[in-house]
This record gives C-alpha cells, structure tokens and sequence, in this order.
C-alpha cells in the first residue's frame, strides 16, 4: 500500500472555514495600511543566500541554523525567504526606488524557518510587516508602531501589550556590550551552551535568551537605558511622548533586544498571554544601517513584521469561532430538464447578486437537496 502523503513537517493546510477568517483578515490589513500611505510589495520567496547573511547577520540565529538553503543547477546558492526586510531592501535598491524620496512599503506573505515545530511557532508561515524608509524622526517609529497597535485594537485583542526600548546605536552600544560582559561572565559556566555561545559573538543577544537557566542573570542584568548617548537618550524619550499622544499604552521592557542583528535605537514588541511562552504576536525596530549594507545610500528605515499565525491563535483564544453553515442562494433543480432551465438563471444571479449562488448539479430528491442545502 503506497504510503499516505502528508503536509511536510511544521506546516499545515488553510481549509474553511478558516480560510475564510485569513482572507477577512488579509482584506483588512490592505485596507489599513492603505490609510497610513503605504503600498503593497511582493518579493520571491528565495533570494541569493548572500543577501540574508549580509542583511540578517552572518552570526544570527537565522542564519547559522534555520534557513532553508539550496544550490540550484547553476550552482548558485539560494533560500527560502526567512525574513522580509532585507528582500524588500534588496527590491527598492534594484528599482532605484529610494530616489524619489521617503518610501512606505507593506507585505504580506510567507517565511520559511527551520525550526522545532511547536505552538505557535512553525517551518512555514506568514507575516505581515510594514517598512518605513527615508526619517530618521522618532515620528517614524511612533507612525509604524501605531499601525501595528491599531491593527490589534480593531480586533480586540484585549491582553495585547505594547513594549519598547532603545538598544542605543554604534556610538553608545560598545559601553552596553562591556558591562553585559561583565555581568554575565561570572555566572556563564551555569548559563545554556546558546548563551555561552552569544557572549563570545553578540552580548546583546544573551537578553533575547529564553532558556530557564539564564532567566535569573537575566533579569538582573543592567538596562540599557543608562548607557545611552545623549541623543539616543532624546529619540527614545520623543518615541514615549508621541506614544502617549497618540494614545497608544506602552510599557518600558529593558530586556528587548530582538533577534536580528540590524536593529538600532527604538526596538518593540506586542506580545499577548493567551499564547503562552511564545507570547510574541508583532516585533520590529529601527534599522538605519541596513539600506548601505546592503550596498545602497545612507537611508534611516523602520518598520514591524507581525506573524498572521499567532495573531489568529490570540484572537480564537479570546472569542473561538462559532460554527457557521454557508450563506448564499441555493439553487435546487430536480431533473435534468430544470437544470437546463435554471443554468442560464444561475449564472445572470452570480453575474447581479453580492453573495455566492449554490447549485448542486447531482440528482437527488428534494430532502436531500434541502439536507445539503
């Protein structure tokens, strides 16, 4: 007996009615980002290999051990999309489209991952994300972080809570990075084999931990809030007061660094409890050093990227879809000769009506049509 396929490991089929709940939500996620000024971009979902490890970082975690990379028959080395920003950097440097001035972008799409499939968290999924290019204004943050928090309200997911914080830019980080070191230093020999690891090549990254054996140094680790320039100190202080006159409730979290290495200055993430230990629906930040390493003018960007599979997890936790039968008009035909009647009737209500026209083209008598119906 051949063996039964199934879908690859750390993905999963859309089926409906859920498919449905995507497509309203994909719906509404156009439509916002459309009345913040922002339009849509697609990019392939492979790119060469190089752009991610230029982009990313070579010493990331998605880099070293969870892309998904192949050598084509060209010999050229490729992968799987595993984040969007540095594509979308890729798209607007070949298109020249930073020369007309300040760029708005938004995507909806997938992302592939090798990953520990569990909860949340899977090898194939879908996010979408914003980038802002060409303001270095804390503005900017406030504009993009507002977008994502708008996003949450309009579907109430009431647990949602907003944290932010600076991770300083190259002047103030190396100071951060030494008293990381010499906090964490003494206690790395009981610390996970990861946080060993992210001490000798990124410090920052230690604070991104989430293995129990590190959560104690961790939280006693210095903020970074202290070791800020005085200009870093001034952006990240005009982020907190354009939040709260934008109305939008925020908290301090010092241990946000997030998890790739182009991030500078305000860095945030929206996290919800209902998802349990992977509680992050949205994260994002300023990226002001990305567009010219990636070979392309000095350009200061920021932006978010929300992962849809999460989002939809919070909002079923919170208020689980009720079973619905479908709505439409049905058509119902008891022989061959009315199907031939009712055909070019059914195709004019498809062509006039604003709701899905049914036909069930089996014979069956009238119950059963109705049963079905």
């Amino acid at each position: 007996m051949p063996e039964k396929l199934t879908a690859p490991r750390g993905t999963s089929d859309l089926l409906p009615p859920e498919s449905a709940r995507w497509s309203e939500l994909e719906a509404r996620i156009h439509r916002l980002a459309a009345t913040f000024g922002y339009a849509e971009i697609r990019t392939p979902i492979f790119e060469s290999t190089q752009l991610f490890v230029r982009g990313v970082g070579e010493q990331s975690d998605i880099v070293e051990k969870e892309m998904y990379t192949f050598t084509d028959r060209g010999g050229r080395s490729l992968t799987l999309r595993p984040e969007w920003t540095a594509p979308v950097v890729r798209a607007a440097l070949e298109h020249d489209l930073f020369s007309s001035g300040p760029l708005h972008l938004y995507y909806v799409g997938p992302i592939f991952r090798y990953e520990r499939p569990q909860r949340g968290r899977y090898r194939q999924s879908h996010q979408f994300g914003v980038e802002s290019f060409g303001s270095p204004a804390p503005e900017a943050d406030v504009e993009v972080i507002s977008l994502a928090w708008e996003l949450v309200s309009e579907y109430e997911i009431t647990d949602a809570h907003l944290q932010i914080n600076s991770i300083g830019d190259e002047r103030c980080r190396p100071q951060y990075r030494a008293a990381l070191l010499a906090h964490f230093e003494p206690h790395l020999a009981s610390m996970s084999a990861d946080a060993r690891r992210r001490a000798e090549r990124n410090p920052l990254r230690l604070l991104d931990s989430k293995d129990p054996a590190d959560e104690e140094h961790i939280a006693t680790a210095p903020a970074f809030e202290a070791f800020l320039c005085a200009e870093c100190r001034e952006h990240f202080e005009a982020v907190k007061t354009y939040l709260q006159l934008a109305g939008v409730p925020f908290t301090v979290n010092p241990r946000i660094v997030r998890g790739l290495d182009y991030y500078g200055r305000t860095v945030f993430e929206i996290t919800s409890n209902v998802l349990g230990a992977q509680s992050s629906i949205c994260g994002g930040g300023r990226y002001d050093g990305l567009v010219k390493a990636l070979g392309g003018p000095d350009v200061p960007a920021v932006g978010f990227a929300l992962g849809l599979e999460r989002f939809m997890m919070a909002l079923e936790a919170l208020s689980p879809p009720s079973a619905q039968r479908r709505r439409g008009v049905e058509a119902i035909a008891l022989g061959a000769q009315a199907r031939t009647l009712l055909t070019p009737l059914v195709t004019e209500l498809r062509r006039r009506l604003a709701q899905p026209v049914f036909m069930d083209y089996e014979d069956r008598k009238l119950l059963a049509h109705l049963k079905i119906a």
